[in-house]
This record gives structure tokens, C-alpha cells and sequence, in this order.
């Protein structure tokens, strides 16, 4: 894999908006970014490229509309429960067009029970409103909340909604399941890192279908607890963290299953903003290959953490 930046350029796009968060700060004029050094991120990428992993990279400047650094970033690899961000596009659009009632109720025992991941097994609440649906699938990666929405909206809509946001290489291929059986797609979702990040810099542009869906979906986003990857480089608050003291502008989710970790989000503070998406697919054979893949994330962190401050 060959993983390079590439040199700045001075043309500018539209300003980076506050992505529909209540009290979101717009960041200053930026100026005088790209030129941070990516090594310590293309060190741990080419090392884990060497040891037989799958990697792909892609980050942009949101100002710019640069590529800052790329590798193998066309390439389709799986995402995990990165793939539900165009089911919440599509939910969102629903809602808008009035497709769907945001206080619809679901009942979870309609439901295939699925243990995977989320809080809604967890809780007394035998059945509860797409919309709050919506945010358990942002915030916690919830199986069971995003099976309910994808029950509804169906894979037919969140298909065709990929491609009319022209993404050829990303895809929602099945609802999440404890086990899949040889009639199973074998994978939950696939996606490219290049169509992640540009998907993330049209949801925090009011580029992704219109301004209000781009605005519900960073939103619902925005709430996002897994900050354990890229996101630990930012210092945030978890469970708190849509609105910063600092001045700092975060929207992101993060996909898991066996040997796949991935993430894609905006970072923007007061030197630069960018979009970002990372997929790593690896040999899962022990606590050490696990390790070395989540510290490529992480130290992309830091490195975006250096560019965008």
C-alpha cells in the first residue's frame, strides 16, 4: 500500500457550517494549514500494511477540498455498523418528506432478537419512536435500533439513496445478526474510505440530500459515544461532547466486527477542518494484532488533532 500526502492547493470551498448542533461555535477563518507532517500516522499504516492487514485512508480539507493524505482509498472493504450512516440519511429524509412519523412506535418483540451491540435489550422499554430509535443506532451503535429502521425504510430505499448521494462503493447489505448463515450477506455493510469521507463532508456542508437531513443526520451523530478510536486523540467528553469549550467541531461513528475496525467523521478546529475515514482489516489472531490496529487510529488522531490545531 502507498500512503502519501498530497501538497496543499489555495482554492477554497464553502465555509465548514455548524452542522445543526443547538449552540454549535463556527471556527474562525482558518489559514496556514497543510503543512503538518503526517509521519507518525504513515509509519503505523505502512507497518500494519506490512504485517498482512487490509488498510485504506482518506483525509481532505473541508476549506480546500484537498486530498491530505490517501492510500488504497477506492478500494471496498467491510465497515460494520459504519454502514448505518446512509440508513440514518434515508431515515432522516423520510422524516423530512413525510415518508415516515418520527414518533412511530416500534415494538422490539416484532423484531429478530440481536445481542451484538447497543442498550435497547438492556432496557424496561418494550417499544420506542423511530426518532429515538435514530439516536440508540448513532449514539451507541445499537443493532436492534438500527434493524428497526432498516425494517422500515427497507434496503431497496437506503440503496437507492446511496446512489442518488453518488456513492458506487459503499453499500448496506444486511441487518446486523448474532450469526450469519451461508445465506447471510457476509458482511453487514462495505464502504471505501474516499466516499466515507466525502459523505461526512457533505453532512457537516448541507451537501447530503438537503440541508435539513444533512443537519438531523450530524446531529444524531454528533452524540456518538465511541471515542475510543481516532476520536481518543480529541480529549472529549464521550458522553458530552457536542458542544466544545475549545472551539473544537467533532461528528463521527465508528464500525466493529471481527478483524474490521473503521471509522469516518469531520474534525475542525481553529487552524483547519477535515473529513476523515479509516478502515483496517485485519488478522484478529491476538490481543497484540488487535492493539496495533486500534493505535493506527489513534495516532491518526493525534495527527489531525496537530493538523486542525
Amino acid at each position: 500500500m502507498v500512503v502519501a500526502p498530497t501538497p496543499d492547493s489555495s482554492r477554497d470551498t464553502a465555509p465548514l457550517r455548524a452542522s445543526g448542533r443547538t449552540g454549535g461555535r463556527r471556527p474562525p477563518r482558518r489559514t496556514g494549514a497543510g503543512r503538518r507532517s503526517f509521519t507518525s500516522v504513515l509509519a503505523a499504516l505502512d507497518e500494519l500494511a506490512a504485517s498482512g492487514a487490509r488498510v485504506a485512508v482518506r483525509v481532505a480539507d473541508l476549506d480546500r477540498g484537498t486530498t491530505v493524505l490517501a492510500g488504497d482509498d477506492n478500494d471496498t472493504l467491510p465497515v460494520g455498523g459504519l454502514g448505518i450512516v446512509p440508513l440514518l440519511v434515508e431515515v432522516a429524509a423520510a422524516f423530512e418528506d413525510g415518508r415516515l412519523n418520527p414518533l412511530e412506535i416500534v415494538d422490539r418483540a416484532a423484531l429478530e432478537p440481536v445481542s451484538v451491540s447497543g442498550v435497547w435489550q438492556h432496557l424496561k422499554a418494550p417499544a420506542l419512536p423511530l426518532a429515538d430509535l435514530a439516536v440508540l443506532a448513532a449514539s451507541t451503535g445499537d443493532a436492534l435500533a438500527a434493524n428497526a429502521l432498516l425494517h422500515r425504510v427497507g434496503l431497496p430505499a437506503v440503496r437507492a439513496r446511496l446512489e442518488g448521494l453518488g456513492l458506487e462503493r459503499t453499500a448496506l447489505l444486511d441487518q446486523f445478526r448474532d450469526r450469519r448463515g451461508p445465506d447471510d450477506a457476509p458482511q453487514v455493510a462495505l464502504g471505501s474510505a474516499r466516499e466515507l469521507a466525502a459523505l461526512f463532508a457533505a453532512l457537516v456542508n448541507s451537501r447530503a440530500v438537503t440541508a435539513r437531513v444533512s443537519a438531523q443526520v450530524a446531529e444524531w451523530l454528533s452524540l456518538n459515544a465511541d471515542l475510543s478510536l481516532v476520536a481518543s486523540a480529541t480529549g472529549l467528553d464521550p458522553f458530552a461532547h457536542d458542544n466544545d469549550d475549545h472551539g473544537l467541531l467533532f461528528v463521527n461513528k465508528t464500525g466493529r466486527g471481527d478483524g474490521v475496525r473503521a471509522e469516518a467523521g469531520v474534525l475542525a478546529g481553529p487552524r483547519a477542518g477535515v473529513s476523515y475515514a479509516l478502515i483496517v482489516c485485519f488478522d484478529d489472531l491476538s490481543i497484540a494484532h488487535r492493539l496495533r490496529a486500534h493505535d493506527a487510529f489513534r495516532i491518526l488522531g493525534l495527527d489531525l488533532m496537530e493538523y486542525v490545531f
